[in-house]
């Protein structure tokens, strides 16, 4: 059983920026890819980004894409999501997700993810 940890979330103005941090509990042998979800009030969870623990290019959301950056420190089990001029519409419960071994690439819906953090509160104020 692997165990996420998210962190890192809160309130910042519009253009402002967060990195948040998913703590795997062990390291996730042989799991293809971590990801980040987020769901606001009232809507479906959706996809941010997703990334290789083995590397490679990641794989990001249009509506994130040269805002948001997904990155792994394989030795830490950890990964983060840098949210760069952050927008209203960005306002949302994060979470971070770990795919089995043998994903297809990329890893974009969710029920390719089998382990989920707790999420992690993200406001944005215009």
């Amino acid at each position: 059983q692997v165990h996420l940890v998210e962190s890192g979330g809160g309130l910042v103005q519009a253009g402002g920026s967060l990195r948040l941090s998913c703590a795997a509990s062990r390291y996730t042998v042989g799991s293809l890819a971590m990801g980040w979800f987020r769901q606001a009030p009232g809507k479906e969870r959706e996809f941010v980004a997703t990334i290789r623990w083995s590397g490679g290019s990641p794989y990001y959301a249009d509506s994130v894409k040269g805002r948001f950056t997904i990155s792994t420190d394989n030795a830490k089990n950890t990964v983060y999501l840098q949210m760069d001029s952050l927008k209203p519409e960005d306002t949302a419960a994060y979470y971070c997700a770990a795919t089995p071994p043998g994903t297809t690439w990329p890893a974009v819906e969710q029920y390719k993810y089998t382990f989920w953090g707790q999420g992690t509160q993200v406001t944005v104020s215009s």
